[in-house]
Protein backbone atom coordinates (compact mmCIF):
# COMPACT_ATOMS: atom_id res chain seq x y z
CA UNK A 1 0.00 0.00 0.00
CA UNK A 2 1.26 3.39 -0.86
CA UNK A 3 0.18 6.52 0.97
CA UNK A 4 0.54 9.74 -1.53
CA UNK A 5 -0.46 13.63 -0.10
CA UNK A 6 0.88 15.35 -3.16
CA UNK A 7 -0.88 15.98 -6.47
CA UNK A 8 2.57 15.86 -8.36
CA UNK A 9 3.73 12.48 -6.64
CA UNK A 10 -0.41 11.04 -7.80
CA UNK A 11 0.40 12.14 -11.36
CA UNK A 12 4.35 10.80 -11.18
CA UNK A 13 2.80 7.48 -9.69
CA UNK A 14 -0.04 7.23 -12.13
CA UNK A 15 1.65 7.59 -15.43
CA UNK A 16 4.12 4.96 -14.05
CA UNK A 17 1.21 2.59 -14.76
CA UNK A 18 0.61 0.31 -18.25
CA UNK A 19 -2.26 2.52 -19.97
CA UNK A 20 -4.02 -0.81 -20.48
CA UNK A 21 -4.56 -1.11 -16.86
CA UNK A 22 -8.56 -0.86 -15.54
CA UNK A 23 -8.33 1.71 -12.96
CA UNK A 24 -10.54 2.24 -9.88
CA UNK A 25 -11.39 5.00 -7.69
CA UNK A 26 -13.59 4.77 -4.37
CA UNK A 27 -13.58 8.55 -3.23
CA UNK A 28 -13.77 9.06 0.55
CA UNK A 29 -13.74 11.59 3.95
CA UNK A 30 -12.13 9.23 6.12
CA UNK A 31 -13.41 7.32 9.23
CA UNK A 32 -13.75 4.29 7.32
CA UNK A 33 -16.11 1.49 8.09
CA UNK A 34 -17.58 -1.85 6.53
CA UNK A 35 -19.87 0.21 4.15
CA UNK A 36 -16.43 1.48 3.05
CA UNK A 37 -14.77 -1.59 3.16
CA UNK A 38 -17.97 -2.77 0.57
CA UNK A 39 -17.07 -0.50 -2.13
CA UNK A 40 -13.20 -0.83 -1.86
CA UNK A 41 -13.67 -4.65 -2.07
CA UNK A 42 -16.06 -4.21 -4.96
CA UNK A 43 -13.24 -2.15 -6.60
CA UNK A 44 -10.03 -4.29 -6.14
CA UNK A 45 -12.19 -7.16 -7.30
CA UNK A 46 -13.32 -5.26 -10.96
CA UNK A 47 -9.66 -3.42 -11.27
CA UNK A 48 -6.46 -3.85 -12.42
CA UNK A 49 -5.30 -1.14 -10.00
CA UNK A 50 -7.36 0.96 -7.07
CA UNK A 51 -6.87 4.51 -5.66
CA UNK A 52 -8.64 5.56 -2.47
CA UNK A 53 -8.77 9.14 -1.29
CA UNK A 54 -9.23 10.30 1.97
CA UNK A 55 -10.06 13.75 2.24
CA UNK A 56 -12.88 15.79 4.50
CA UNK A 57 -13.88 18.38 1.78
CA UNK A 58 -14.64 21.37 3.37
CA UNK A 59 -16.88 23.18 0.71
CA UNK A 60 -19.52 20.56 1.32
CA UNK A 61 -20.18 21.61 4.67
CA UNK A 62 -22.98 24.33 5.32
CA UNK A 63 -22.06 23.72 9.30
CA UNK A 64 -18.82 24.57 10.34
CA UNK A 65 -19.15 23.26 13.60
CA UNK A 66 -20.22 19.82 11.78
CA UNK A 67 -17.38 20.11 9.92
CA UNK A 68 -14.76 20.80 12.87
CA UNK A 69 -16.75 17.42 14.86
CA UNK A 70 -16.23 15.25 11.73
CA UNK A 71 -13.84 12.29 12.48
CA UNK A 72 -10.25 12.09 11.54
CA UNK A 73 -8.90 8.61 11.55
CA UNK A 74 -6.14 8.17 9.24
CA UNK A 75 -4.23 5.54 10.82
CA UNK A 76 -7.12 3.29 11.57
CA UNK A 77 -8.44 3.83 7.90
CA UNK A 78 -4.84 2.93 6.22
CA UNK A 79 -5.21 -0.39 8.20
CA UNK A 80 -8.64 -1.45 7.05
CA UNK A 81 -7.60 -0.93 3.46
CA UNK A 82 -4.31 -2.69 3.69
CA UNK A 83 -6.36 -5.30 4.93
CA UNK A 84 -8.09 -5.68 2.26
CA UNK A 85 -5.25 -5.09 -0.12
CA UNK A 86 -1.77 -3.91 -0.14
CA UNK A 87 -1.93 -3.04 -4.23
CA UNK A 88 -3.79 -0.07 -3.40
CA UNK A 89 -2.52 3.43 -3.45
CA UNK A 90 -3.71 5.78 -0.60
CA UNK A 91 -4.51 9.37 -1.69
CA UNK A 92 -5.02 11.54 1.12
CA UNK A 93 -4.46 15.16 0.27
CA UNK A 94 -4.18 18.59 2.35
CA UNK A 95 -6.86 21.13 1.93
CA UNK A 96 -4.27 23.23 0.39
CA UNK A 97 -2.95 20.62 -2.23
CA UNK A 98 -6.87 20.27 -3.10
CA UNK A 99 -7.93 23.90 -3.46
CA UNK A 100 -4.47 26.00 -3.65
CA UNK A 101 -5.04 29.17 -2.48
CA UNK A 102 -8.95 29.43 -2.63
CA UNK A 103 -11.59 26.94 -0.85
CA UNK A 104 -14.74 27.87 -2.99
CA UNK A 105 -16.58 25.32 -4.74
CA UNK A 106 -17.78 25.99 -8.33
CA UNK A 107 -21.56 26.75 -8.60
CA UNK A 108 -23.46 24.03 -10.80
CA UNK A 109 -26.80 23.63 -12.46
CA UNK A 110 -27.45 19.81 -11.84
CA UNK A 111 -31.02 20.15 -13.46
CA UNK A 112 -33.46 20.30 -9.93
CA UNK A 113 -31.79 17.21 -8.50
CA UNK A 114 -30.29 19.15 -6.23
CA UNK A 115 -32.61 21.27 -4.73
CA UNK A 116 -34.70 18.91 -3.04
CA UNK A 117 -33.85 16.76 0.31
CA UNK A 118 -30.07 17.17 1.16
CA UNK A 119 -29.91 20.57 -1.24
CA UNK A 120 -33.43 22.01 0.42
CA UNK A 121 -31.44 21.46 4.10
CA UNK A 122 -27.75 21.63 3.52
CA UNK A 123 -27.03 25.09 1.65
CA UNK A 124 -24.32 24.38 -1.03
CA UNK A 125 -23.90 21.27 -0.16
CA UNK A 126 -24.04 19.65 -4.17
CA UNK A 127 -21.67 22.33 -4.98
CA UNK A 128 -19.28 21.35 -2.74
CA UNK A 129 -19.80 17.81 -3.57
CA UNK A 130 -19.50 18.52 -7.29
CA UNK A 131 -16.52 20.36 -6.95
CA UNK A 132 -14.56 17.86 -5.10
CA UNK A 133 -15.81 14.80 -7.13
CA UNK A 134 -14.68 16.61 -10.93
CA UNK A 135 -11.30 17.56 -9.58
CA UNK A 136 -10.54 14.14 -8.07
CA UNK A 137 -11.81 12.32 -11.50
CA UNK A 138 -9.88 15.07 -13.21
CA UNK A 139 -6.68 14.21 -11.21
CA UNK A 140 -6.90 10.59 -11.54
CA UNK A 141 -8.85 9.39 -14.59
CA UNK A 142 -10.42 6.45 -13.18
CA UNK A 143 -12.34 3.95 -15.73
CA UNK A 144 -14.82 3.22 -12.91
CA UNK A 145 -15.43 5.35 -9.51
CA UNK A 146 -17.35 3.68 -6.44
CA UNK A 147 -20.12 5.19 -4.89
CA UNK A 148 -22.29 4.17 -1.93
CA UNK A 149 -26.18 3.82 -2.19
CA UNK A 150 -27.19 5.59 1.47
CA UNK A 151 -26.50 8.75 -0.35
CA UNK A 152 -28.57 7.82 -3.19
CA UNK A 153 -29.08 11.88 -4.35
CA UNK A 154 -25.48 12.39 -4.22
CA UNK A 155 -25.10 9.02 -6.54
CA UNK A 156 -27.56 10.48 -8.77
CA UNK A 157 -26.06 14.50 -8.82
CA UNK A 158 -22.29 12.60 -9.70
CA UNK A 159 -24.03 10.79 -12.39
CA UNK A 160 -25.32 14.21 -13.76
CA UNK A 161 -22.05 15.72 -13.01
CA UNK A 162 -20.46 13.25 -15.35
CA UNK A 163 -22.49 13.81 -18.38
CA UNK A 164 -22.33 17.28 -17.84
CA UNK A 165 -18.85 17.50 -18.10
CA UNK A 166 -18.46 15.18 -20.49
CA UNK A 167 -16.15 12.81 -18.20
CA UNK A 168 -15.12 9.22 -19.28
CA UNK A 169 -16.24 7.53 -15.95
CA UNK A 170 -18.77 4.28 -14.44
CA UNK A 171 -19.77 5.60 -11.91
CA UNK A 172 -20.79 2.40 -9.70
CA UNK A 173 -23.60 2.35 -7.25
CA UNK A 174 -23.11 0.00 -4.33
CA UNK A 175 -25.91 -1.22 -1.74
CA UNK A 176 -26.27 0.41 1.52
CA UNK A 177 -24.12 -1.81 3.94
CA UNK A 178 -26.11 -1.69 7.45
CA UNK A 179 -25.12 -2.49 11.18
CA UNK A 180 -27.08 -5.76 12.86
CA UNK A 181 -30.33 -3.82 13.85
CA UNK A 182 -30.60 -2.06 10.48
CA UNK A 183 -28.97 1.21 10.50
CA UNK A 184 -27.22 2.47 7.69
CA UNK A 185 -23.50 2.58 8.36
CA UNK A 186 -21.93 6.59 8.57
CA UNK A 187 -18.87 7.81 9.75
CA UNK A 188 -21.35 9.93 12.08
CA UNK A 189 -22.67 6.98 13.94
CA UNK A 190 -19.40 6.84 16.10
CA UNK A 191 -21.05 10.05 17.54
CA UNK A 192 -23.89 8.08 18.77
CA UNK A 193 -23.93 7.13 22.66
CA UNK A 194 -24.48 3.28 22.71
CA UNK A 195 -28.18 3.47 23.84
CA UNK A 196 -28.99 5.91 21.04
CA UNK A 197 -27.12 4.13 18.42
CA UNK A 198 -28.97 1.39 19.27
CA UNK A 199 -32.51 3.34 19.33
CA UNK A 200 -31.54 4.55 15.87
CA UNK A 201 -32.68 1.30 14.58
CA UNK A 202 -35.95 3.07 14.44
CA UNK A 203 -35.19 4.89 11.04
CA UNK A 204 -34.67 2.06 9.10
CA UNK A 205 -37.94 0.05 10.58
CA UNK A 206 -39.54 3.32 9.54
CA UNK A 207 -38.59 2.64 6.01
CA UNK A 208 -39.04 -0.98 5.55
CA UNK A 209 -42.87 -0.59 6.96
CA UNK A 210 -43.33 2.57 4.33
CA UNK A 211 -42.06 -0.26 1.57
CA UNK A 212 -45.00 -2.36 3.07
CA UNK A 213 -47.59 0.14 2.71
CA UNK A 214 -46.20 1.76 -0.67
CA UNK A 215 -48.57 -0.84 -2.62
CA UNK A 216 -51.86 0.21 -0.58
CA UNK A 217 -51.28 3.51 0.32
CA UNK A 218 -50.49 6.69 -0.98
CA UNK A 219 -47.18 8.62 -0.49
CA UNK A 220 -48.70 11.04 1.76
CA UNK A 221 -50.32 8.68 3.78
CA UNK A 222 -46.85 6.80 4.36
CA UNK A 223 -45.48 10.22 5.35
CA UNK A 224 -47.71 11.00 7.69
CA UNK A 225 -47.11 7.55 9.15
CA UNK A 226 -43.68 8.01 9.42
CA UNK A 227 -43.92 11.38 10.82
CA UNK A 228 -46.03 10.02 13.83
CA UNK A 229 -43.93 7.64 14.52
CA UNK A 230 -40.95 10.09 15.34
CA UNK A 231 -43.11 12.42 17.27
CA UNK A 232 -43.25 9.77 20.17
CA UNK A 233 -39.31 9.42 20.63
CA UNK A 234 -37.97 12.48 22.19
CA UNK A 235 -34.56 11.74 21.25
CA UNK A 236 -34.92 11.83 17.41
CA UNK A 237 -36.35 14.78 15.70
CA UNK A 238 -37.50 14.09 12.26
CA UNK A 239 -36.19 16.66 9.14
CA UNK A 240 -37.89 14.86 6.56
CA UNK A 241 -39.52 12.01 4.78
CA UNK A 242 -40.40 12.33 1.45
CA UNK A 243 -41.31 9.50 -1.14
CA UNK A 244 -39.53 10.53 -4.68
CA UNK A 245 -39.44 9.13 -8.39
CA UNK A 246 -35.59 7.75 -9.10
CA UNK A 247 -34.35 8.97 -11.80
CA UNK A 248 -35.56 13.10 -11.22
CA UNK A 249 -36.01 12.80 -7.41
CA UNK A 250 -39.59 14.93 -7.78
CA UNK A 251 -41.57 14.19 -4.76
CA UNK A 252 -44.46 11.54 -6.16
CA UNK A 253 -48.06 12.92 -6.84
CA UNK A 254 -49.69 9.62 -8.52
CA UNK A 255 -47.66 6.32 -8.39
CA UNK A 256 -46.70 5.29 -12.19
CA UNK A 257 -45.84 1.80 -12.70
CA UNK A 258 -43.54 2.28 -15.14
CA UNK A 259 -41.70 4.13 -12.77
CA UNK A 260 -39.20 3.28 -9.69
CA UNK A 261 -39.57 5.20 -6.39
CA UNK A 262 -37.64 5.27 -3.27
CA UNK A 263 -38.20 6.60 0.36
CA UNK A 264 -35.63 9.18 1.89
CA UNK A 265 -35.31 10.50 5.50
CA UNK A 266 -33.01 12.97 7.35
CA UNK A 267 -33.40 12.77 11.49
CA UNK A 268 -31.58 14.16 13.80
CA UNK A 269 -30.35 11.71 17.09
CA UNK A 270 -29.63 14.64 19.59
CA UNK A 271 -27.21 16.42 17.39
CA UNK A 272 -25.95 13.79 14.88
CA UNK A 273 -27.41 13.92 11.76
CA UNK A 274 -28.64 10.73 9.81
CA UNK A 275 -29.81 10.23 6.65
CA UNK A 276 -30.97 6.89 4.81
CA UNK A 277 -33.04 5.67 2.23
CA UNK A 278 -34.65 2.42 0.71
CA UNK A 279 -36.28 1.12 -2.66
CA UNK A 280 -39.87 0.85 -2.58
CA UNK A 281 -40.57 -1.05 -6.08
Amino acid sequence: MLLIETENELRTHLASLLEKKQLGLVPTMGALHKGHASLIKKAVSENDFVVVTIFVNPTQFDNKEDLQKYPKTLEEDLKLIHEISQGILVFAPSVEEVYKNKVQSKSYDFGGLENVMEGAFRDGHFDGVGTIVSTLLKMIRPNKAYFGEKDFQQLQIIRKLVEIEKLDVTIVGCPIVREPNGLAMSSRNERLSKTLRQEASLIYESLVTAKEKFGTKSAKDIEDWVIKQFEDHPDFRLEYIIITDVDRLLPITKKQHDKKYRAFIAVYANEVRLIDNIALN
